[in-house]
């Protein structure tokens, strides 16, 4: 038996529905696909940095910044005195302060004081501080025969500085603790005291430009001392 064509138009229709159905999930299913491989690549970008990432990566001097965004941890400070450097500074006030505490009751003024006198500024401040005991003190010492040795050390440095400003270069001001042996009439003491110690770069040598006794200011110091 023959369907009516009533029944003919509903099964067409049916399969008209069905196909409708089935391409507009064929549809879905396509863009969906896109979609998801279009995240797929940005959420694999680190693994395969594209050319812009890698610029990006090292375009701060070439570094590359931390995982806190800190770039300034790779960057080097070059500091004002190298280690050298301040060994040779520090060299130049042990000699000094050990010297200026080092004669005998025949030393004579003038030789006694040149080599020391080549180790500071040498101008009318140091002069006058490098001298030897005068007065009451040197007659007493003639007297008794006196004698004093002295022994110098770097304890720690106080003030490193470059003064641009006013153009006066580099100077280190240090403690050195100074430690002198006296006889006099064939008795020995010891006596031992802190010094402020400034030294002034000049022509590239170290040279003393001021002294005082640690804690009541630097008053042999040079006005370009920096100090």
């Amino acid at each position: 038996m023959e369907p009516s064509a009533e029944n003919k138009r509903t099964g067409l229709l049916a399969l008209g529905v069905l196909g409708f159905l089935l391409i507009a999930v064929l549809t879905v299913f396509t863009v969906f696909d896109t979609d998801d491989g279009g995240d797929g690549d940005e959420a694999g970008g680190s693994t395969a940095p594209t050319a812009t990432s890698e610029q990006s990566g090292t375009g701060s001097g070439g570094q590359g910044a931390s995982g806190d965004g800190d770039a300034s941890r790779g960057t080097a400070v070059a500091p004002i005195v190298s280690v050298s450097e301040a060994a040779k500074a520090h060299a130049v006030m042990a000699r000094y302060m050990a010297g200026l505490t080092t004669y005998d009751h025949a030393s004579n003024a003038a030789s006694w004081s040149a080599p020391l006198l080549r180790l500071t500024m040498g101008d009318a401040r140091m002069k006058a501080a490098t001298s030897l005991p005068t007065g009451k003190e040197w007659a007493t010492c003639k007297a008794e025969r006196c004698s004093s040795k002295g022994k110098a050390v770097v304890a720690r440095d106080a003030v490193v500085s470059d003064d641009v400003v006013r153009d006066s270069g580099r100077s280190i001001s240090s403690v050195v603790e100074v430690t002198a042996t006296h006889t006099a009439d064939g008795q020995t003491t010891t006596e031992s005291n802190q010094w402020l110690v400034t030294v002034k770069e000049t022509s590239g040598e170290w040279v003393v430009s001021g002294f005082d006794v640690f804690g009541l200011g630097d008053v042999g110091a040079s006005d370009d001392s920096g100090v």
